[in-house]
């Protein structure tokens, strides 16, 4: 196998790999658990790649194992539920506006 043939099999796989994943937006409006970090209020980029999210904002960014679950019918607006957990409020999921899917995390 040639260099070239190789480089087009590298390129090939990461195209494929970011192809993948998909970004969305979702805000916090309160201190918020996730993977154990507690990220403020704020609005947040989600990059969701099979079972996992990457929550981020500007240098802050969280990895978390997820479940992605389909419901019978799209969600109108991106929303969070939580789960109280010692007084601190745990994401336990994020259903995704325009979509029917939510986010599970384990």
């Amino acid at each position: 196998m040639t260099n070239t043939m190789k480089y087009f099999i590298l390129f090939l796989t990461v195209a494929l790999a970011v192809a993948s994943a998909s970004t969305y937006n979702v805000q916090l409006f309160q201190p918020s658990i996730v993977s154990g970090q507690e990220l403020k209020p704020g609005q947040y980029k989600l990059t969701v790649d099979d079972s996992k999210v990457t929550i981020s904002r500007g240098k802050q960014s969280v990895e978390a194992a997820v479940k992605m679950e389909t419901s019978d019918s799209k969600f109108s607006s991106t929303s969070v539920r939580y789960t109280n957990e010692n007084g601190k409020m745990k994401v336990q999921e994020i259903r995704l506006g325009g979509t029917n899917t939510k986010l599970v995390f384990n």
